[in-house]
């Protein structure tokens, strides 16, 4: 039996592309900067300042949220998410070691 495409990388590489796939979109950048910004949990106030239709909004917080990039409490009749730390600080280091590998041009290409 043939191998899986995930399979011949490492679990480090599946699980940066899984994180970066779930943020590959504006909106969801969007999103996450509005939570970044406002360094607490957020509760509906996207629609309006988003400018998209609130199933649009749920679909890209879902997103994010089964990605584990978000989390989400029920308050009342609103769910309010927030940054996962353990997931984000997790995103930071491996991002940031991706990018620090590379050493600067040598006069290639």
């Amino acid at each position: 039996m043939g191998l899986t495409k995930t399979e011949i990388f490492s679990e480090e590489q599946n699980q940066m592309a899984a994180l970066l796939k779930a943020m590959a979109h504006p909106a969801r950048i969007a999103i996450l900067q509005r939570i970044l910004k406002s360094n607490t949990c957020i509760c509906g106030n996207l629609v309006e300042e988003l400018g998209l239709a609130q199933a649009t909004i749920s679909q890209h917080l879902k997103e994010l949220k089964n990605a584990g990039i978000i989390q989400g409490t029920i308050e009342g009749v609103s769910i309010c998410y927030c940054i996962e730390p353990k997931t984000w600080k997790l995103l930071q280091n491996q991002l940031g070691n991706f990018f620090a590998s590379y050493k600067g041009e040598q006069n290639c290409c």
